[in-house]
């Protein structure tokens, strides 16, 4: 088993980078998630390389650490389903992909529209946690404990309004399609997920 090693390695590339373009503009802007230049100038990478910068210190503790708690245990558990452990580095550079799709699609001829972070692969993370433990308690800002499947409907439903709404900055799309994705590519590969699923919620149980 892995140990959680690719995670590290994830987390380890995520900081270096981030801290790196935190004092370096051109390389900030040669990696950001720019709809427009990936368009018009073919600069496919940055449906990855978004996921590598953050907007600032906060941002990229957050998502660290949450990938740190979660991304370790379906690392182990995806080596062990799928007996490989390069499954869940795919996992996550194509959620990281996925996540994005929507958003170029909305803003390929937006000028004024950039992002950046891991955000969405993070959400596919912690919603394929959901998927084999639906019942965990999650700490909701690492403090306020939680039911995991009430926090999946609940981040799903604010992540959709908020969408819709476009009030603010955030990347509620790369939020919501990320999440998606983390339940979706386990079952595609393994579809007798969904009856391991739908039988995990007839046993509920909180703050276990």
């Amino acid at each position: 088993m892995s140990q959680g090693i690719i995670t590290y390695i994830i987390i380890g590339i995520t900081v270096l980078t981030s801290f790196s373009a935190f004092s370096n503009v051109e390389l900030l802007n040669r990696l950001i998630f720019y709809p427009v230049d990936i368009k018009d100038r073919n600069e496919w990478w940055r449906f990855v390389t978004h996921g590598f910068i953050h907007a600032d210190v906060q941002h990229l503790i957050f998502n660290m650490l949450t990938l740190y708690f979660f991304g370790r245990q379906i690392e182990m558990t995806f080596e062990y389903i799928f007996g490989n452990p390069y499954v869940y580095p795919v996992f996550y550079v194509t959620a990281l992909i996925a996540a994005s799709v929507p958003s170029y699609a909305k803003h390929k001829d937006d000028s004024y529209y950039r992002s950046l972070g891991a955000s969405g692969a993070i959400a596919a993370v912690l919603f394929a946690t959901i998927l084999f433990d639906p019942w965990q308690t999650l700490m909701l800002n690492f403090f306020i404990p939680i039911p995991a499947l009430l926090f999946a409907v609940g981040y799903v439903v604010y992540s959709s309004y908020m969408s819709k709404k476009g009030t603010d900055n955030i990347g509620h799309d790369a939020h919501l399609y990320g999440a998606l994705y983390g339940l979706l590519f386990p079952v595609v590969f393994k579809p007798q997920l969904i009856s391991y699923f739908l039988e995990q919620l007839k046993h509920p149980r909180f703050f276990n």
